[in-house]
């Protein structure tokens, strides 16, 4: 399991979770920030401070965020 940066995140993009992950599984991109699956070891701190709530597990998806996790795939390359 991993997480996903959603919608929300385009409004806002702040940056905070970037701060607060042990690992550097979150990069920036052009209109969001992304949460690497492959590198995220699903600790949760980035939920904590995401002041837009943007950030949900990818067990949680909706259809309307699941694209999401495809995006983020695509960003990092691991489709």
């Amino acid at each position: 399991m991993a997480f996903v940066i959603t919608q929300p995140c385009q409004d806002e993009k702040s940056g905070d979770c970037v701060d607060v992950c042990p690992v550097d599984c979150i990069e920036e991109g052009q209109d969001q920030y992304y949460i690497d699956p492959d590198v995220c070891i699903d600790c949760g701190a980035c939920i904590v401070v995401c002041p837009v709530e943007a950030i949900v597990e990818d067990t949680e998806l909706t259809p309307e965020t699941e694209p999401f996790l495809e995006k983020a795939k695509q960003f990092f390359g691991t489709t």
